[in-house]
């Protein structure tokens, strides 16, 4: 029988786990040296609809420079923690914040409908447009940009998923350029961004 004061350190094993692991697997995929796969084969051809229920596709990417997040809104941590950042870099920026894509896409297309995510982002700045569809179009996405995503079983038919935690960067023309820092002040990071405008 699992001891449960042990559960909570259990868990964030478990997380900080799933975390190295997808990391991992990101910067392999970046490493040329290894013979890995080069950034220009992170992304790719996607159609999924955004929270109003309009399609978007990789040509919605082009024009200006986006920040992708791959999360789901069940998520009780990373998720909510890493909008919320995104959204203070997005209102440092100010007027500039209308020449920069930002999307959540969700990794959990059974639960995540286009009006739970618009739900969900309602608490986040509203530059931030989130993404879903059938299983089969989000997996066509998830596969294109590398993104890591399992689905954990729980209790009663529950479920949590593991993915990864990376924020991709993308030029006005749909490529990507590197993982985008959220680990320093929101201004340094809204000057950064800018510099891709």
């Amino acid at each position: 029988m699992t001891n449960i004061a042990t559960r909570p350190a259990a868990i964030a094993a478990a997380f900080v786990a799933s975390l190295i692991v997808g990391l991992g697997l990101i910067f392999w995929l970046l490493d040329s040296s290894r013979g890995a796969l080069a950034p220009s084969a992170i992304g790719g051809p996607f159609q999924l609809v955004d929270q109003d229920g309009r399609t978007v596709t990789d040509r919605n990417l082009e024009g200006k420079p986006t920040l992708l997040f791959f999360g789901y809104t069940h998520c009780p941590d990373v998720c909510p923690t890493t909008l919320f950042e995104m959204s203070e870099i997005l209102r440092a920026m100010g007027k500039d914040a209308d020449r920069v894509n930002a999307y959540f896409v969700s990794v959990d297309p059974e639960r995540d409908t286009p009006a739970t995510i618009k739900d969900y982002l309602s608490s986040f700045d509203p530059h931030l447009k989130g993404l879903t569809g059938d299983p089969a179009a989000v997996g066509t996405m998830l596969s294109a940009y590398r993104v890591y995503s399992k689905k954990v079983p729980g209790k009663d038919g529950d479920y949590t998923m593991d993915h990864s935690a990376m924020i991709y960067l993308m030029d006005a023309k749909g490529r990507f350029v590197a993982p985008f820092k959220l680990d320093r002040k929101p201004e340094d990071a809204a000057a950064d961004l800018k510099r891709h405008v």
